[in-house]
């Protein structure tokens, strides 16, 4: 049994795609959130695009409220609770090259007595968001640091004039695994359907630009069939 810490991000949602490529079998999805604002621990996104997305990948979903004090031990309460009694192998986990993030994750799946999944970890940023890119995920820009990310790319996708636009910017990692900018998965080959942003505006905090949504639809997929006629 694997579990995954979910942000609703292209990096959680790639490491759960590259994990299950391996055969890992992912049944449970656990997303963070902030006792002080209600959403979504260090993205800022609403609560419920995460369960949306959860719905369309038909996948069990934690959502555990967090504070700054106690992140580590409440993070390990939801774990727990998520499991709900059975044995688990491991838990996967979106991280790629921050040595800090490495040795928390690192810790806390050893309190717990699971392995640490990461199948990012070490792979070049560039070739990562190509993949990603590549293999029919969508993904939008929620998120970005005023000095790294242009205002006018806060709530659109990444395609290829995104990949063009970063790689020509040296200071930012292509990723944005630094904090440069965050983003939400709204479709792609996990996905039984996507999530279109209706109504949204951009908001200013902090030395940060945030796509404050306040609207969104849930499209199913249409149902295949086989054999007509």
């Amino acid at each position: 049994m694997y579990l995954a810490s979910w942000s609703g991000g292209k990096d959680s949602c790639f490491a759960v795609y590259k994990a299950m490529q391996e055969g890992m079998k992912v049944t449970g999805l656990m997303n963070c959130v902030s006792r002080e604002n209600g959403r979504v621990s260090f993205h800022g996104v609403d609560v419920r695009l995460i369960q949306a997305q959860a719905s369309l990948l038909g996948v069990k979903l934690l959502q555990k409220e967090t504070t700054a004090e106690h992140y580590a031990e409440e993070f390990k309460e939801g774990v727990r609770s998520l499991a709900d009694g059975n044995i688990m192998d491991g838990m996967v986990f979106g991280d790629i090259y921050l040595d800090e993030h490495l040795a928390w994750v690192e810790g806390v799946c050893r309190d717990i007595g699971i392995q640490a999944i990461e199948p990012l970890w070490g792979r070049n940023t560039s070739e990562l968001i190509r993949q990603f890119v590549n293999a029919g995920f969508r993904s939008v820009i929620i998120a970005g640091k005023a000095d790294c990310i242009d205002r006018e790319w806060i709530g659109r996708e990444i395609d290829a004039d995104f990949l063009e636009y970063i790689f020509a910017r040296p200071h930012v990692d292509p990723c944005g695994e630094r904090g440069e900018y965050h983003t939400l998965v709204v479709g792609g080959p996990l996905f039984n359907g996507s999530i279109e942003i209706t109504g949204s505006a951009v908001v200013e905090r902090n030395d940060y630009r945030f796509l404050d949504v306040h609207e969104f639809q849930v499209i199913q997929a249409a149902p295949s069939f086989a054999g007509r006629g």
